[in-house]
């Protein structure tokens, strides 16, 4: 049975879920949020030990400007919620992805969080904001001859924002593809695709896609 000590998720879906519904896209993305919690209380009974959520890519920039804006404002909303809740569920955040394009205070708001959280280790919620795994590599080569470092597999790996290689990839949503996320950490992931909308994911589905990647033979190339 394979260990699963480091999940990720491309949460997708969430325009798609609200429009289906005849709702606006911000009810998808208010969703969304409750079903992530639900995925960390399962992370939690599974004993998973680093979840990797991707909530805003580099792409994800050029969408409206509203959009952009609720997205945010959601998200300094659950950094309120994390402050109290995580620590006292020993769950601990971490950011990753390009912060220097997000506003000072909820950057200082992200950083708050991760301090007062460093120390939980029941659950690890690395949350992937304004994030592009090519973006990701070129800046860890960046920090590698910064370094005078000599430009090799170990180091790039050592310098990127999760140094931390993925066990399963799951992808819901219908599309078949990664979108830039975690390329290098997924070099040896499985990947599961899940038509499922994002919102609509259930903590049973949730489970049943982990104990069919625990049946999975891993063999890494050899």
């Amino acid at each position: 049975m394979n260990d699963l000590k480091h999940l990720a998720i491309v949460m997708d879906g969430n325009r798609r879920w609200a429009k289906a519904k005849g709702f606006l896209a911000k009810l998808g993305y208010s969703q969304g949020v409750k079903t992530m919690q639900k995925l960390m209380e399962a992370c939690v009974e599974e004993g998973v030990s680093n979840l990797s959520l991707f909530a805003f890519s580099t792409e994800n920039w050029n969408r409206p400007k509203d959009e952009i804006e609720f997205i945010f404002e959601l998200l300094d909303r659950c950094l309120n919620e994390a402050l109290e809740k995580f620590e006292k569920n020993n769950v601990r955040l971490r950011a990753i992805g390009d912060l220097t394009r997000l506003d000072q205070v909820l950057r200082d708001k992200i950083a708050l969080v991760e301090e007062a959280t460093k120390h939980c280790d029941k659950l690890c919620v690395n949350l992937a904001i304004s994030y592009g795994a090519k973006d990701e590599i070129v800046r860890a080569t960046r920090r590698v001859i910064e370094k005078g470092l000599e430009i090799n597999e170990k180091n790039i790996s050592d310098n990127l924002d999760l140094p931390l290689d993925v066990d399963l990839m799951l992808r819901v949503g219908n599309a078949k593809r990664l979108s830039n996320f975690l390329l290098w950490q997924c070099a040896y992931a499985e990947i599961y695709f899940s038509e499922t909308l994002f919102p609509s994911l259930t903590k049973r589905e949730f489970k049943k896609i982990i104990k069919e990647y625990r049946k999975r033979e891993r063999t890494f190339g050899r």
